[in-house]
């Protein structure tokens, strides 16, 4: 059995740009249980921030965060996945069933679409969202409705190239159009308190805009 309390919510923090928004770093400054990807470590430790578990190969780590934090390293040498990834499966083997992906973007163009990508696989077996400075990014796997604002800046990426997507409450609606490029689902915008996405099949990741 689990030694985390899993029916709290699980933060991951990634090595990419540290949250400056208020709901990241609220949401960092709730969790119960905070998993720190490798060489995040080293800004844990200098804003005083101690993670329960770090995982990783631990080649970014510096000997002083190494030595503070020998007692909850996990070492993970894959090098076929990436240290996000390593993270979400260890919060899967802990039965989490909800986890919160912080600091999964910017620094590196690269990275940030490859960890925003994988959020759809996640989602087959957890609950996921990224959290960045200006929104969240949410994978969706069958139709859903998103709790909105009038305004809110919306984006909606699918991950098949043939799957058909309408939509209600958004500015520009879409009536069974395939986005069959990345950039044709951005810059939507909310109508309503709420709004929709319905689809047959397929994997899509939705961009929620924090509203200023």
């Amino acid at each position: 059995m689990s030694r985390f309390n899993t029916t709290s919510k699980c933060v991951i923090v990634c090595d990419g740009e540290f949250p400056s928004h208020a709901i990241p770093l609220q949401l960092l400054a709730e969790a119960e249980t905070i998993i720190c990807c490798d060489g995040a470590a080293n800004t844990l430790f200098e804003k005083h921030i101690h993670p329960h578990i770090v995982i990783g190969d631990f080649d970014s780590i510096t000997p002083a965060v190494k030595k503070a934090f020998a007692d909850r390293l996990r070492y993970n040498p894959d090098d076929y996945t990436n240290d996000q990834t390593k993270a979400v499966h260890w919060a899967i083997e802990q039965g989490f069933s909800e986890v919160s992906i912080l600091a999964a973007t910017g620094k590196r163009e690269d990275h940030t679409l490859g960890n925003i990508s994988l959020l759809a696989e996640y989602r087959e077996r957890i609950d996921v969202k990224t959290v960045t400075n200006t929104g969240i990014f949410t994978p969706i796997l069958n139709s859903t409705t998103f709790d909105s604002c009038k305004g809110q800046q919306v984006s909606i990426f699918a991950l098949h190239p043939n799957m058909q997507i309408s939509s209600e409450n958004l500015k520009y609606p879409l009536n069974n159009v395939v986005l069959d490029s990345w950039w044709k689902g951005t810059l939507n915008e909310s109508q309503s308190e709420t709004f929709s996405l319905h689809f047959s099949y397929g994997k899509c990741i939705v961009f929620q805009g924090f509203v200023i």
